[in-house]
């Protein structure tokens, strides 16, 4: 990679990792509200470790173990940073599987906020119909991965497993993510009587089901293990700070989760693309995700929230 590609890399994966857990810092900011100083002194030290050094540095390895189980458990924590071409290529070639995966868990997660999150509405013409039908939200993952299998399978069996797994690791996040709004409701209003012990393992639990995003998202970037871990580590970082920071001023920005989203769509369907060797370089990634989040937060910053209602409605 030349010097340029790596920087872009980076400054796209930090990005991505930070407007992708604005929902994540919200909830952190709001549980922590609700803790002793120790309890959240605490959290923003050892937490920021754990969700910067080990969360985020543990699941690329972990990745890569199960796409190329070959290297071995610890083989392939070396191979990360191993630049024997023998390895790139075995790391390579098992790639597919990895990115059809990712791919699929990345759309279904646009198509669910898509259909049944409550939004502002960044394109009012667009959101506001998908949000209308709701019903259909089921129906349609089913299409795309009935259609994302049945291609896969012409590739290679593991090619269509892949795409099962992607499904799969959405729905067992997806439950922990209700579970977590339906304990931070609780927290708010200060049902749940929970410990301060309690609050930090229940954040640290929801950071790793938030990091799944982020982590999966950058290999739509970049097969370079060090380089997710720096541009997603500068992003947890980044999340940490908004999180100590006055978050009802980053609230403000109303169309954030909207760029967030659409680039979440972008890169599943880059890291689709990829798992069929379609041919899309390398800077597309990186590019479309700084224009399509800076282009909703040129639209924050000239967001009117009296006239721009959000829309909420229950999730299924």
């Amino acid at each position: 990679m030349t010097m340029f590609s790596i920087i872009i890399t980076v400054v796209g994966l930090a990005l991505f990792e930070t407007v992708s857990s604005i929902d994540n810092a919200v909830i952190n900011a709001e549980v922590l509200s609700t803790m002793g100083k120790k309890a959240r002194r605490f959290f923003l030290t050892w937490g920021l470790f754990l969700a910067v050094f080990v969360v985020r540095g543990l699941l690329p390895w972990l990745i890569v173990w199960a796409t190329v189980p070959d290297l071995g458990f610890v083989g392939s924590f070396l191979a990360t940073f191993s630049n024997d071409p023998s390895v790139a290529t075995a790391i390579a070639s098992s790639a597919p599987v990895l990115l059809i995966g990712g791919g699929v868990f990345l759309l279904f997660l646009f198509f669910h906020w898509l259909f049944l999150e409550g939004k502002h509405f960044g394109w009012h013409g667009v959101e506001s119909f998908f949000i209308r039908q709701g019903a259909w939200f089921y129906a349609t993952i089913s299409i795309i991965l009935a259609v994302t299998v049945w291609f896969g399978l012409k590739e290679s069996p593991m090619l269509g497993f892949g795409a099962v797994i992607g499904s799969t690791a959405f729905f067992i996040t997806h439950g922990f993510r209700q579970h977590a709004e339906a304990v931070e409701h609780d927290l708010a209003k200060g049902k749940s009587g929970l410990s301060d012990l309690s609050k930090v393992l229940f954040l640290e639990v929801i950071d790793l089901s938030f990091s799944i995003d982020g982590v999966l998202g950058a290999f739509a970037f970049t097969l370079s293990v060090p380089l997710i871990l720096l541009g997603n580590g500068v992003g947890a970082v980044i999340v940490r700070q908004l999180t100590v920071a006055n978050i009802d001023h980053v609230k403000k920005y109303l169309y954030l989760k909207n760029g967030a989203m659409y680039s979440v769509a972008i890169l599943g369907a880059v890291m689709i693309g990829h798992a069929f060797h379609l041919p899309i370089p390398e800077w597309f990634a990186p590019l479309s995700t700084v224009a399509v989040v800076g282009y909703f937060f040129r639209r924050s910053l000239h967001a009117v929230p009296e006239t721009e209602e959000g829309h909420s409605c229950p999730a299924i």
